[in-house]
């Protein structure tokens, strides 16, 4: 019965899916001229159009929200243009396609942003480390703090991104409220030490994150929106004192609105894991990512810790992936030196069963 769980049919929202294999989102930092979309981009998607669900690589909703050279935008024509010509190809292979909503907050860089300003953020705390930039390495700023009257502005980039991503042509969309981005960064208390109604409580730092919520879903309705979350990730500097109180919040917020789904990043092995408690408290589909391969993603089904997996760079390097899990064929290894930038190296080269069996 766990073996069927995988490739079992399951309905997230009002879309639904032939089996539970999902693609990941993946920066693979490729985009073309002015952030859009290519052929290669095209070509890559319609690859993978056999997974469940495919949900792109992070996408600024925003000149302000870009964090890293070579990352698609949807806040363009010519992004949306772009963009519509990746879903209608994933259409025609028979596949579905979220797109994933981001605003990178203070991970960024003067030299990204529009009139070479500071990055924006719920506070005025650097992260630690470097931001990658055209010209290398460079420590990460300290960000500017968000007034409380300009929130209302970056929620409305949210919601203008969901509108262009309808007028792209794709199935639905997904919040990304991981990996210590904006969202998150509101979030958590190790980055945000607001003192007006987005800070302090955890009911204040949650609020971010429902207007957002609020501004997609009006644009979507609700059963077209995903959430992604890390409650206890640490990328990009990030910490919290109650991560367990936190995002069961998060879940009972994203559940009330009557998201599609709830997509959980933490890693295979984690001790304790939250993704049980949150499944029960979001009470719809969940949906896990971690470093699954499809012995632990089948006993994560069949124990009831989740009802989709996620998988990421063995999506990558396997364009064909749900046919290999499914008959047990051999996987490709994906090529690390080739994730970030480059050409079809290492993106849609890959072979699939049939090529390589040729």
């Amino acid at each position: 019965m766990a073996q069927l769980d995988l490739f079992a049919p399951i309905k997230i929202g009002s879309l639904q899916l032939p089996n539970r294999v999902v693609m990941a989102p993946m920066t693979r930092n490729r985009a073309g001229e002015g952030n859009a979309p290519t052929e290669l981009n095209v070509e890559y998607y319609a690859q993978r159009a056999g997974a469940g669900l495919i949900v792109t690589e992070a996408t600024q909703v925003s000149p302000q929200g870009v964090g890293y050279p070579g990352t698609p935008g949807i806040h363009s024509d010519q992004q949306v243009e772009g963009w519509r010509r990746v879903t209608a190809a994933v259409h025609q292979a028979g596949g579905r396609i979220f797109l994933q909503l981001w605003h990178v907050g203070r991970i960024s860089h003067p030299s990204l942003q529009p009139g070479g300003v500071l990055p924006v953020a719920p506070s005025a705390i650097a992260a630690k480390g470097d931001a990658i930039t055209f010209t290398g390495l460079k420590p990460f700023p300290t960000p500017r703090a968000l007034e409380t009257a300009e929130i209302a502005d970056v929620v409305r980039q949210y919601g203008e991104g969901a509108r262009r991503a309808l007028a792209a042509g794709f199935d639905g969309v997904e919040l990304h409220g991981a990996n210590g981005y904006l969202i998150d960064q509101f979030l958590r208390d190790g980055t945000n030490r607001r003192s007006d109604r987005y800070g302090g409580s955890i009911e204040n730092r949650t609020r971010f994150l429902e207007e957002v919520i609020d501004a997609v879903v009006a644009v979507w309705g609700a059963e077209r929106v995903g959430l992604r979350i890390s409650p206890r990730g640490e990328f990009n500097d990030m910490r919290d004192s109650t991560p367990a109180a936190l995002f069961g919040r998060v879940a009972r917020i994203a559940g009330g609105k009557g998201l599609a789904y709830l997509h959980v990043v933490e890693p295979v092995g984690t001790e304790d894991p939250l993704a049980p408690r949150l499944r029960a408290a979001f009470g719809g589909p969940l949906m896990l990512n971690g470093g699954f391969d499809r012995a632990t993603a089948e006993a994560a089904l069949a124990a009831g810790n989740g009802d989709l997996v996620s998988f990421g760079a063995t999506f990558l390097a396997n364009p064909d992936l749900p046919a290999r899990l499914r008959t047990g064929a051999p996987l490709n290894t994906p090529d690390r030196d080739t994730f970030y930038g480059g050409t079809a190296k290492g993106y849609t080269d890959y072979p699939a069963l049939g090529a390589a069996a040729a």
